[in-house]
């Protein structure tokens, strides 16, 4: 836009001088507040929730997440599955983290004797079960076939909640007269590996790098359905796995993160996790 000054002249120049330039100064700040005016709203701006969730977790909280920022457009989350154990480590060291899922109560117990959490809640559980290969090549038919010689099995570390979970499994067989503790040795005897988290234990199994393996039954997913089958573990031998949740004591966006572990307690949530066949807390 061009503006054109016209001196004015005749006696009273001075105060048409003033007046004109008043006028000018009002139309050029009128032209810039018009210019902001007609622009577009500014967004709100988009928060970035970073959630630690243990490995088994990966596929549930993958589709809670599809729904929750279809719900909440402004919000942005960003997940790190891992062993448990390895998330306390990585919060411990400073890895910024605004919500921790865990697959058991003592990494949680650990975060928590930190001052790395506020206060969790149960919000799942999960149950074991035994895997082998589509095809069976190790022709694991029964649990006594685990101690069979020669077998390759693989489990979780005995840090990893699942592999601790396993762990207790085998020492309730080991205590019974069905199994007994030779039983417990030469299952022990058999495993070739040892993983830092479920994930790796699944995948060992179905790629036929070994016989069998102990996961979570929420890990026979849909996408691995077809590559292995699993043995059901007894209930009197079985250890109900408890899934604790919490919001960070460092999270700068802690109304946000309380909000999200809300969602995972609320019916919307749970029917997530029960369609992966997680047991509800309270169930």
């Amino acid at each position: 836009m061009s503006y054109f000054f016209i001196a004015p002249s005749g006696p009273r120049d001075r105060a048409g001088r003033v007046v004109f330039l008043l006028a000018m100064l009002l139309c050029m700040l009128l032209a810039a507040c018009g210019g902001t005016a007609s622009g577009a709203a500014t967004p709100s701006a988009t928060i970035t929730l970073k959630v630690f969730a243990a490995a088994s977790l990966t596929e549930s909280f993958n589709e809670i997440k599809t729904q929750y920022q279809a719900a909440h457009p402004n919000v942005n989350i960003q997940y790190n599955f891992n062993g448990s154990q390895i998330l306390v480590q990585q919060m411990t060291n400073g890895a910024a983290a605004d919500v921790f899922a865990s697959a058991d109560e003592a990494n949680m117990q650990k975060a928590s004797t930190a001052s790395l959490v506020l206060q969790s809640q149960i919000f799942a559980r999960n149950k074991l079960t035994v895997i082998v290969p589509s095809g069976n090549p190790g022709h694991v038919n029964t649990l006594k076939d685990l101690a069979r010689k020669g077998l390759k099995l693989v489990l979780a570390a005995p840090d990893v909640p699942v592999g601790k979970y396993a762990q207790q499994v085998l020492d309730k067989m080991g205590a019974s007269s069905d199994y007994g503790p030779d039983y417990v040795k030469n299952v022990k005897g058999n495993v070739v590996s040892q993983e830092e988290n479920v994930k790796s234990v699944v995948q060992k199994v179905q790629l036929g790098e070994a016989d069998a393996g102990i996961v979570y039954a929420t890990d026979v997913t849909a996408a691995v359905a077809g590559k292995v089958t699993f043995i059901a573990i007894p209930d009197n031998f079985n250890v109900i796995a408890k899934y604790p949740i919490a919001v960070t004591k460092d999270s700068t966006v802690q109304a946000q993160a309380q909000a999200f572990v809300q969602y995972i307690l609320s019916p919307t949530g749970q029917a997530v996790l029960s369609k992966y066949r997680f047991i509800s807390p309270g169930s």
